[in-house]
């Protein structure tokens, strides 16, 4: 009820409510775009090697939601940004100049944008290079011809661009974060067909029951996207000239689920980096290497076991990159603060540290019970599952994250107009 009601207060603001319909209409448009096939395509051919078993590209369909599978404008969707993003984050942390270029405020930010944006390009061209080459030897396109190959490759190439210029432009003139919009309508446009299709080859009973078990985990995700550590900061009192600053009492927030859906994003990624491999060099007959893709299948129990433990890796790496104990510490310290009960220094950072690798555990197995639960369904009910535990988390992240945004928005409104 407080989603419809804020939807509700929001719409009655003109300012939000013209946000709110350009939004609309730039989903309009990556819908659009998402069922334009690229030129050059043999849909015919296209759709018997989607359709075949085990096929990796399939998993790709998800985030497009339904481009990658009709090969559409839209196919590599916001897969080459989001990765792009990911490097620069990470380069961040090992090139100084980067490092100081994000700690100059919105100049340094435009900068970092600017240097994503290329990387997004470069990558975009590898990726859809790799994909028409895929396809091509497959015998997707229409023709074998040098000039066909290129026409596809530009055409995916434009459209991956072409979205991130739309998200971009979603955060800029819209509600939300643009690229995280983008997936969150992907996800939901395939809902649909894949429950209806789960009732058309499963009857009612079973699919009900697993629907009735996902709000069930639905309502899980919310509880622990929005679960916090909020470790306790006392500022001690000091006087300069006349006035006293300080004597506050404040916290720090430790989110349960520090690095979101990423974890996944990366294992998932790593389980089926030799599976495109091999389909993009058109498959083995080597016995060794199909039992090594056979153990490495998710849906294994070998792939499981490592498939969660990737998980826990990089839970554990993101945690480290996006908490600095030593950092927050240090500033604390200039700032005549500190935790109730632990000296400054060393010690609050080791207790931080400590702190943070509870809650980070915690979350990695959150985020492990989602990945595999899709399987345990599959396993107990013998039904293929039309959504996972990665869609809804992103789905519900998503859409708790605008709901703050648009809150946000509306406050600040509220505190002009009694200014």
């Amino acid at each position: 009820m407080d989603l419809f009601k804020t939807l509700k207060n929001a719409w009655r603001v003109p300012e939000l409510r013209k946000k709110m319909i350009y939004t609309l209409w730039m989903f309009a448009f990556i819908r659009i775009g998402a069922h334009v096939t690229v030129p050059g395509i043999d849909t015919a051919a296209l759709s018997s090697m989607m359709n075949s078993q085990n096929n990796v590209l399939n998993l790709m369909d998800v985030v497009t939601g339904g481009a990658f599978k009709t090969m559409a404008l839209f196919a590599l969707g916001v897969g080459p940004y989001i990765t792009a993003s990911i490097i620069m984050q990470l380069l961040q942390i090992a090139i100084t100049k980067l490092e100081e270029l994000a700690k100059e405020g919105e100049i340094g930010r435009k900068k970092i944008n600017k240097y994503t944006r290329y990387v997004t390009l470069g990558l975009a061209l590898i990726q859809g290079a790799a994909t028409t080459y895929t396809i091509r030897s497959q015998g997707v396109l229409v023709n074998q011809s040098i000039w066909t190959f290129l026409v596809v490759l530009i055409g995916l190439v434009a459209g991956s661009m072409l979205v991130m210029w739309i998200g971009e432009q979603i955060t800029q003139k819209g509600v939300g974060n643009g690229i995280s919009l983008i997936i969150f309508i992907n996800i939901i446009a395939r809902l649909p067909k894949d429950v209806y299709l789960m009732f058309q080859t499963s009857g009612y009973i079973k699919p009900l029951i697993i629907i009735l078990l996902f709000v069930l985990v639905i309502g899980f995700v919310v509880l622990m996207a929005q679960g916090e550590r909020r470790v306790p900061v006392q500022y001690a009192k000091r006087t300069v000239g006349r006035k006293i600053y300080g004597g506050q009492s404040q916290h720090i927030p430790i989110k349960v689920n520090l690095a979101g859906v990423l974890p996944i994003i990366f294992a998932m990624s790593i389980m089926n980096f030799p599976q495109i491999i091999t389909n993009l060099f058109g498959g083995t007959t080597n016995e060794i290497w199909s039992q090594i893709l056979l153990y490495l299948n998710w849906t294994h129990p070998v792939g499981t076991v490592i498939y969660v433990v990737l998980i826990f890796a990089f839970a554990f790496f993101y945690s480290t990159i996006a908490f600095n104990p030593m950092e927050i510490a240090s500033n604390m310290k200039k700032g005549s603060g500190f935790i109730p009960g632990i000296r400054p220094g060393k010690p609050t950072s080791d207790y931080l540290s400590d702190v943070a690798t509870r809650i980070t555990l915690l979350g990695a197995i959150f985020l492990a019970i989602l990945a595999v639960l899709p399987l345990v369904f599959q396993l107990i009910f013998k039904v293929q599952v039309a959504f996972s535990g990665t869609s809804l988390l992103i789905v519900v992240g998503v859409a708790l994250e605008t709901l703050k945004q648009i809150e946000s928005q509306m406050l600040m409104r509220h505190y002009k107009g009694f200014l």
